[in-house]
This record gives C-alpha cells, sequence and structure tokens, in this order.
C-alpha cells in the first residue's frame, strides 16, 4: 500500500524530467525568435506558392530566395508580425485571381504600388522637387504653346482662305450651270413650239 522511498524518488524524478522535456518544447514552441522563423517561414512558402501558380516553377529560385530571406533575417523579424494577416488575405485573393496571369499579376502589383504610394504623404523634398519641376516646364513650354498657336492661327487662315475660295469656284460653277440649264431649257421650248405650231 505504501511505496518505499525509492520508488517516491523514482517517480519524482520520472515527473520532473517529463515536465522539464514539456517546459522545454513549450519554450521552444513560444520564443519569439522561434515565432518569428515559423511567420517567416508560413509566408515565404505563401509567396512561393503564389509565384509558382502565376509564372510556372523555376528551377534554383527557392534557393537564392532562402538566401536572401536568411539574411534579411533580422529585419524582416519585426515586419512579418505587422503584416501577417493583412498578407494572408492580399496573397490569398491575388492567388485565386491572377493564378496563370502574369501580366494581370504585374497589374495587380502596380496597383498596390500606387495606391501605397498615395497613401504616404509627400516629403517637404518632393515636394519642392515637384515644385520646380512644374516651373521649369512652364518656362520651357511656354514658347512652345506660343509656337502651336501662332501654328494653329496660321493654319486657321489658310484653311479659311482656301475654304472661301472653294466656295466661290462652287458658286460661280453653279451659276454657270444654271445658266446652261435655263438656257437649254428654253431652246427646247422653243423647239417644241416650232414643232408644234408646223
Amino acid at each position: 500500500m505504501g511505496q518505499s522511498t525509492e520508488e517516491l524518488r523514482a517517480e519524482i524524478e520520472q515527473t520532473r524530467q517529463s515536465m522539464t522535456t514539456d517546459v522545454d518544447a513549450l519554450q521552444d514552441r513560444m520564443s519569439p525568435s522561434a515565432i518569428v522563423e515559423r511567420r517567416k517561414q508560413a509566408a515565404r512558402s505563401r509567396v512561393l506558392g503564389v509565384r509558382d501558380k502565376v509564372m510556372g516553377t523555376a528551377h534554383g529560385v527557392g534557393s537564392s530566395t532562402s538566401g536572401t530571406a536568411g539574411s534579411a533575417k533580422d529585419s524582416a523579424a519585426g515586419a512579418v508580425d505587422s503584416v501577417k494577416g493583412t498578407a494572408h488575405d492580399t496573397v490569398s485573393t491575388a492567388q485565386d485571381k491572377v493564378q496563370g496571369a502574369p501580366l494581370a499579376a504585374g497589374l495587380v502589383a502596380f496597383g498596390a504600388g500606387v495606391i501605397v504610394s498615395a497613401l504616404i504623404p509627400a516629403s517637404e523634398k518632393e515636394a519642392v522637387a515637384a515644385g520646380h519641376v512644374v516651373d521649369a516646364a512652364k518656362e520651357h513650354g511656354q514658347p512652345v504653346v506660343d509656337q502651336a498657336r501662332s501654328v494653329a492661327q496660321d493654319v486657321a487662315a489658310e484653311v479659311k482662305d482656301t475654304a472661301t475660295q472653294a466656295a466661290q469656284e462652287v458658286k460661280d460653277s453653279a451659276s454657270d450651270s444654271a445658266a446652261t440649264v435655263k438656257s437649254e431649257g428654253q431652246s427646247g421650248v422653243d423647239e417644241v413650239r416650232s414643232q408644234t405650231s408646223s
């Protein structure tokens, strides 16, 4: 009924060993670096899966991607956690919609870039540079606008003169035709009268 001291110590040691194994496994599973590594691996596999579905498979790309991802481990650790939810939804949606269509994938990526760039406000340097570009465009563009306006006015004047001449020629031709028809009609009437009189 009672256990000996040796048996109790053996049981305690076995329980302690089991608990140590469980705590080590739990600690490994819950350590921040292990969590980051698992999330990076999951994101990497999703991205590679989408790329393979969109572009087809390519040999040797996986090894270069994992090498690059390994070197960027420290800088990507924080970003992976913050982007995980959004990236998962975006990847799933993009994966469903662009499977086998590289052009569509490129357009989606371009659109996403435009949206992201629109959300990020312009820096002071960018605003100043944009102002300089606008000023330079106005300065260099004004002579071109003036020259285009001058050419357009010259063309309009030539077209007006040509149109006036063409209208006059049509009017003259119509007048001549009307006179010809009138004279032929009159001669026809005279001929019919002379035939009915005789």
